[in-house]
C-alpha cells in the first residue's frame, strides 16, 4: 500500500442534453489535482487548498465526508493530510464537487490497497455530492471514475454502464464566469412532464447510445436534443441561445447546458471542426461584458488518475 498519492480528477460534462442525471463523460482537458499522504495523526486533515475558496475544516469539505465514510467501512483508522489544487471553479457546470468526491475515493481507496470496485467508489463520491448540493448524484461522479461516457441505469440498486467513445469527437466547452448553484438549478426543473415530451427524450437517449455503439455521428447528433431540462433552465445562462446557434452554424453535432450551467458545451467530429465551434462560440462573449474562457477537450477515457 502506498504511504503518498497524487491524482489527476477529471472534471465531467452531465446530462449531455438528452441524458438528465443519467448521461455523462470525462473530458481530458480539464480537472483538478490531489494529493493524499498517510500520517500516524490518526486524522484527516486538509493541509492545502489551491485554485477556490474552499472550506478547510474536514467536516464542512466534502473531501471529509468521503473518506470517513471509506475509512469507516473498511474499519481502518488512518490518518491522511490532503491537499486540493482545483483546476476550475466551482458552480462551473463541470463536475467540480464530482471531480473533489471521485478524487478522493480513487486516493483513499488506492492507500487502503484497492478495496472497493468503481461501482463501490461511485457510491462513495455520491456521498460527497450529496454534501456539496443535496443531493446523491451519480452522473458526473461515475464519469469521472470511470472515464469515457457512462450511463447511470439505475439507481436503486445503482448500475453505471460504460459506453464506447468514437475516436474523432471531441468536446468545446464555454464557461461564462458566473456561479450558478446546482441546488437552484434543481429547483427551477419542471415538476411534471407530459408523456409525450417524455417519449421525446427517452428516445433520443436510445439514440444518442446507439450512435455512440455504431460511430454514428449523424445519430448522435440527432439524439442531442433536450425537451425537458434545457428549456428551464438556460435563461440562467446569458447568450445560451446565441452560442448554441454559432456552435451548430459551424458544424457542431449538438449543444446544451452542460450538468447545472453555466458552461455551454458543443460536441463535434474532428479537430478542425472542434476549433471552429469553440472561435463561433467565443465570438457571441467577445465584446460582452461578461468574462469567460473556453476550450477544447477529447473524451478523457481513464477517469481520475494517478499521476
Amino acid at each position: 500500500m502506498a504511504d503518498s498519492i497524487k491524482i489527476f480528477a477529471p472534471a465531467t460534462v452531465a446530462n449531455l442534453s438528452c441524458g438528465f442525471d443519467a448521461l455523462a463523460l470525462a473530458l481530458a482537458g480539464k480537472g483538478d489535482e490531489m494529493v493524499f499522504t498517510k500520517t500516524d495523526s490518526g486524522e484527516l486533515k486538509i493541509t492545502k487548498i489551491e485554485g477556490a475558496n474552499l472550506p478547510y475544516d474536514i467536516d464542512d469539505n466534502l473531501v471529509g465526508t468521503v473518506a470517513k465514510a471509506m475509512l469507516a467501512e473498511a474499519n481502518v483508522d488512518l490518518g491522511i493530510d490532503i491537499e486540493i489544487y482545483k483546476g476550475f471553479k466551482p458552480g462551473s457546470g463541470l463536475g467540480s464537487s464530482a471531480a473533489s468526491a471521485a478524487g478522493t475515493a480513487v486516493a483513499v481507496n488506492h492507500l487502503l490497497g484497492n478495496p472497493f470496485s468503481n461501482l463501490e467508489l461511485t457510491k462513495f463520491a455520491m456521498l460527497g455530492e450529496e454534501a456539496a448540493c443535496g443531493s446523491q448524484i451519480a452522473d458526473n461522479v461515475s464519469a469521472a471514475i470511470y472515464g469515457g461516457f457512462v450511463l447511470v441505469r439505475s439507481y436503486e440498486p445503482l448500475e453505471i454502464v460504460s459506453l464506447p467513445v468514437p475516436d474523432d469527437l471531441y468536446v468545446t466547452a464555454l464557461h461564462p464566469q458566473i456561479e450558478i448553484k446546482t441546488e437552484d438549478a434543481r429547483n427551477i426543473l419542471p415538476k411534471e412532464v407530459p408523456l409525450k415530451t417524455a417519449i421525446y427524450q427517452w428516445a433520443n437517449v436510445g439514440g444518442f447510445i446507439s450512435g455512440l455503439y455504431q460511430n454514428d455521428y449523424e445519430l448522435i447528433s440527432r439524439s442531442l436534443q433536450d425537451h425537458i431540462v434545457e428549456p428551464a433552465r438556460k435563461r440562467l445562462i446569458p447568450h445560451f441561445d446565441a452560442v448554441k446557434a454559432a456552435a451548430m452554424n459551424v458544424g457542431a453535432l449538438g449543444s446544451g447546458i452542460s450538468g447545472a450551467g453555466p458552461t455551454i458545451f458543443a460536441l463535434s467530429k474532428g479537430k478542425e471542426t472542434s476549433e471552429n465551434v469553440k472561435n463561433a462560440m467565443q465570438s457571441v462573449y467577445e465584446g460582452k461584458e461578461i468574462p469567460f474562457n473556453i476550450f477544447n477537450s477529447e473524451i478523457n477515457t481513464s477517469g481520475v488518475q494517478i499521476i
